[in-house]
This record gives structure tokens, sequence and C-alpha cells, in this order.
């Protein structure tokens, strides 16, 4: 019951939070089925929440664990989906665009805190996860750091890379040190990339 109503919790925060700038910023007179997939996906995300109610839960039920796996896979894979719907309807938004790369981010979160709970690597794994908030954070610091950046591949690339590397850190044969070597791999390529966008803006304020 408590990771139900974690669950369902998050799932109403996030429509919640996405209300307003649909309202404000959507441009189209329906909601169409691409953004219904992203909805979709934050449902995902927010069912993968629910084993945060028990923390290492999922360590010590296998079965669980490849439940909570499959959850996250699919939205992984539905990742890209929406967006193919979006410009095949011509439903294509900013607000769809950003509403997908939040989704995105949200759900690394949640599978980096499931990994550090469950014991699959250490405080650190959170960098992994939160990188995007970090982001976001030293944005208040430092405005130049909001402007924005040309459109790049390698970005959604190792944004799938990140997500991926989480699901497998959940996995009940996956275990330390192979998971922290992994986690610090995924996390090394994170920054590597998040680097490469700071020193562009810091080039062009």
């Amino acid at each position: 019951m408590g990771g139900a109503a974690v669950a369902a919790a998050l799932f109403v925060l996030i429509v919640g939070v996405s209300a307003r700038p649909f309202v404000q910023q959507y441009p189209h007179s329906r909601l169409g089925l691409c953004n219904m997939v992203t909805l979709l996906r934050a449902a995902l995300a927010a069912g993968v929440a629910a084993p945060l109610a028990m923390p290492g839960l999922l360590a010590q039920d296998a079965g669980l664990a490849r439940a909570v796996l499959a959850v996250a896979v699919l939205a992984l894979a539905l990742d890209g989906l929406d967006g193919w719907l979006a410009r095949r309807s011509g439903l294509a938004s900013d607000f769809g665009a950003r509403f997908d790369m939040e989704v995105d981010a949200l759900l690394a979160l949640i599978l980096a805190c499931l990994a550090l709970a469950n014991g699959k690597a250490g405080l650190w794994v959170l960098a992994l996860g939160a990188m995007r908030y970090g982001w976001l954070a030293a944005g208040l610091a430092l405005p130049w750091l909001m402007a924005d950046l040309p459109q790049r591949f390698r970005r959604k690339a190792i944004c799938v890379v990140q997500i991926a590397v989480l699901i497998l850190l959940l996995a009940p044969e996956v275990t330390p040190p192979t998971s922290t070597l992994i986690g610090l791999a995924a996390t090394a390529l994170l920054g590597w990339s998040f680097a490469l966008d700071a020193i562009w803006l810091a080039g062009r304020r």
C-alpha cells in the first residue's frame, strides 16, 4: 500500500506540475497520441518509484526486481515514439519536447535512488541520476547555462545509455563491484556530455 501511495502521489504531482505549462504553451487544439504516450511514460516512471517506500526490497525479492525492470524497460522503449508520433501528426511542440525530456530526467533520478536504496552503488550514483537537476541548479547562479543549445544526437544517445545503465544496475545478477564499475563509466560519459555543453555555452557568453 505504501508503494502504491508513492506511485499515485508522484503521478498526480507530475500531472499537476505539467498542467500549467500545457495550458500556457501548448499551441495545438488537441492533446494527441504523442502526448498521451509521454503521459504513459510518466505513469510508468511513477510506478517504478513504488519500491522506494520499501528500501532494500528489490535486493531481497528477485521477482519484484525483474518486474520493476520490465516496467522501466517499457518506459525506455517508448522513448522516441512520442516524438515520432508528434511529427507524424503535426502536433510537435516545445512543450511536448520539454515534457519528454523531463520524464526522462525523472525516470533516471528514480532509478538512481533505487540503485542506492538496494545497495547496487554508493551515494555517487545520484550524480548519474540527477545531473540534469544539478545543471538547472547551476543555472540559477550562472544564467548563461540556460541559453539555448544546438540540437545534438549525442545528448539523446547518452541519455539512453544513462537510463539503460541505471536499469541494468537493478538486475538481480548485477552486483558490486560490477555494478559500481558500470555505473561509474556511465557517470563519466554523462559528465563529459554536460561538460561539452558547458564549454560551448561559456565560449558564447
